[in-house]
């Protein structure tokens, strides 16, 4: 299957740390390039989400963001006894060394560092939900990758149905050119000699047969239209070979246009490299 480097995923699940919400975009890139936006308190989960992208993901710039809802994490806040303490003991100090000083308001002890303690958390438990949310996230975003792949795929098979066609009918338009250059020349040699000197046409006739000659182009670009549609066929990570395959279409479309030895064939080259332009243009969504 073919897969585009483009794609969206958000996933959400419930943990003893609150709801996670794993988001996952992915965009063009000549390589793999990952991105990571996780919050603090879950950083130790980014080698995971690593291992787990890597062994899906082959190309794209991929930007995976974790969060976690505040409104959880202050509903399992509880208050520090023993902070608490500390902080009574030393406001009673302060009081004694400095008469008159303002008490402290609960606003000021809520902030007070270590006062608001959370429960000790099970990581192990917090730890497979993570990973089976990145997994559902993950699943999700290859998923609309491979949406969008197989019509990137048809797309690139009417384009290669497209030149076949074009190819079809510039092979005829060979003879005829060479037919047409006989005549030519053989009524300029009458005009300017009186009679038709046949040796002399028929040299000019092979010069120019020779140079029009684009039997080696056509058959190349019918052997590289086949090897698109076989790595198409194939699947997998396959826009690095059909880059390079576009990059060969194009160089035998531009000998065959240098080549045109009449105007039919030289507007079915540029309808030919038109062609090509647009699937070098498709080419490089795929991963």
């Amino acid at each position: 299957m073919i897969h585009s480097m483009t794609g969206y995923a958000v996933a959400s699940a419930e943990s003893p740390r609150g709801a996670l919400t794993l988001e996952l975009r992915s965009v063009n890139s000549r390589f793999l390039d990952l991105q990571f936006r996780v919050v603090e308190e879950l950083r130790a989960a980014e080698p995971l989400l690593r291992e787990l992208i890597t062994g899906r993901i082959a190309r794209g710039k991929v930007d995976c963001r974790l969060t976690q809802g505040d409104a959880a994490t202050q509903a399992r806040q509880g208050l520090n006894i023993q902070a608490i303490e500390q902080l009574r003991t030393l406001a009673t100090q302060a009081a004694k060394a400095f008469p008159g000083i303002t008490p402290l308001r609960t606003a000021d002890v809520l902030r007070w560092p270590g006062v608001l303690a959370e429960p000790a958390l099970d990581e192990k438990t917090t730890g497979a939900i993570l990973e089976a949310l990145a997994r559902r996230a993950l699943e999700d975003l290859c998923a609309a990758r491979g949406r969008e792949g197989a019509k990137l795929a048809a797309i690139l098979l009417g384009r290669v149905a497209e030149m076949r066609k074009r190819l079809a009918e510039v092979a005829p338009l060979v003879p005829e050119a060479v037919a047409a250059y006989r005549a030519k020349i053989s009524e300029r040699l009458r005009e300017a000699l009186g009679t038709a000197d046949n040796e002399r046409a028929g040299a000019e006739v092979a010069l120019f047969a020779a140079k029009s000659d684009v039997d080696e182009e056509i058959t190349r670009l019918a052997t590289h239209l086949d090897e698109v549609e076989r790595v198409l066929a194939k699947g997998g990570a396959a826009g690095k070979r059909l880059d390079f395959l576009a990059q060969e279409l194009n160089r035998e479309a531009n000998t065959l246009a240098s080549k045109a030895a009449g105007l039919k064939i030289a507007d079915c080259a540029i309808e030919l490299k038109l062609l090509i332009e647009q699937i070098r243009e498709q080419v490089q969504n795929i991963e």
